[in-house]
C-alpha cells in the first residue's frame, strides 16, 4: 500500500514529524517493498495553507494512508475529501512508523487532533 509519513528529513531512519501540514518533508513509501521517496515540504513555512497545500501535494501521489503525529482542522478535510485515511499519535522513525503501520498498531483518526495554525514557529 502507498503511504505517506511525516519526517524531519529526507530518510527511513529519520523521526517522524509531529505536524502534517508544516512538516521539514513528506515520505512517500510502499508499505510492503519499503520503496519510497522523500518530498520536501515547500509550503511547511508559510502563514496559511500549509494544511491544504500539503493535503493537495499528497493526493497527487495517490497514497492510501498519512501517518502523523496530528492533523488540522483543513489539511484534515482535505485528506478527506480524497478518501485518505489519517493516522495521528505517530512518533519514533518513520521506519518504525511503516513497521507499526503494518502490524495495524494505529487507528484511523474522524476528526482533526489539534487545532488551526498548530506548528507555526
Amino acid at each position: 500500500m502507498k503511504i505517506c509519513i511525516t519526517a524531519k528529513g529526507n530518510s527511513l531512519e529519520t523521526a517522524v514529524d509531529p505536524r502534517f501540514g508544516r512538516c521539514d518533508y513528506f515520505i512517500i513509501a510502499d508499505s510492503e517493498t519499503m520503496e519510497f521517496e522523500a518530498i520536501a515540504n515547500a509550503n511547511a513555512q508559510t502563514t496559511g495553507g500549509s494544511g491544504i497545500a500539503a493535503g493537495q501535494l499528497v493526493s497527487e501521489h495517490n497514497v492510501e494512508a498519512v501517518l502523523t503525529g496530528s492533523v488540522g482542522p483543513n489539511a484534515y478535510r482535505t485528506l478527506e475529501a480524497a478518501a485518505i485515511k489519517i493516522y495521528t499519535g505517530v512518533s519514533g522513525s518513520v521506519m518504525s512508523a511503516i513497521e507499526g503501520f503494518r502490524k495495524k498498531s494505529f487507528a484511523p483518526v474522524t476528526k482533526p487532533t489539534v487545532d488551526s495554525h498548530f506548528g507555526m514557529q
